[in-house]
């Protein structure tokens, strides 16, 4: 019974340190292609070498990490056909979180909260800091759904997503055509407009999806 706890315990502290890592990358902490030292992360977050690599097999089951024999571990550089399904992926739970929306709902007060501080990061020309609040804004989108399983898969898609644009230009034309789009989609929700917001996302998701095809092929090109 013992060892069934501590095994347990482990798996649990593995599964807490993979969320931290996830979090990380969500905040641009890490960059697409980085290898990671296993003494370095271990002493970082105060855990031992075996607990870090079960931290690595579920974050490479995820898609947020690589393993390459004789050379590591690094982060996923995620690549055009990454980006064409994490879209597909986030146009099905996002249009599904808009039609659950309510007036009033928690997460909708969060979206309205996001997008004026996307609004003054972008005033500043804080590029970096108004892709983190997209991200954050999206997220809370997710969370009109009051659904834990939805928001965690979410999760999965905002870090691989942070990775695509690491691998771009963090400028004005990736982000500053959203900012606008972010708060035009909290008016139609607020007005409990909801066909109106779907067709935003819509258009949103489309053009996005498109900005950033476009830059990852100029980048290689």
């Amino acid at each position: 019974m013992l060892k069934e706890n501590i095994a347990t315990d482990d798996r649990s502290l593995a599964e807490s340190v993979a969320v931290r890592i996830r979090e990380s990358l969500i905040a641009g902490e890490f960059a697409p292609g980085q290898k990671l030292s296993e003494h370095q992360m271990a002493v970082q977050f105060g855990i031992s070498r075996n607990t870090l690599r079960e931290v690595f097999r579920l974050l490479t089951s995820q898609r947020l990490l690589t393993y390459t024999p004789n050379r590591g571990v690094f982060v996923v550089a995620p690549d055009e056909a990454a980006v064409l399904d994490i879209y597909r992926v986030r146009s099905v739970i996002q249009t599904g979180a808009i039609r659950a929306a309510t007036k009033g709902h928690p997460a909708l007060v969060r979206m309205r909260s996001l997008a004026e501080q996307g609004r003054t990061a972008s005033s500043k020309g804080n590029w970096t800091q108004v892709g983190t609040t997209n991200m954050e804004f999206h997220r809370a989108m997710v969370e009109l759904c009051d659904s834990p399983r939805l928001s965690s898969v979410f999760d999965l898609l905002l870090a691989e997503l942070r990775l695509v644009f690491a691998q771009l230009e963090d400028g004005a034309h990736l982000h500053e055509p959203y900012v606008e789009l972010n708060e035009a989609l909290v008016r139609s929700l607020e007005a409990g407009d909801v066909e109106s917001a779907v067709s935003q996302l819509e258009a949103y998701l489309l053009k996005s999806e498109r900005a950033v095809l476009a830059a990852i092929q100029r980048r290689r090109g």
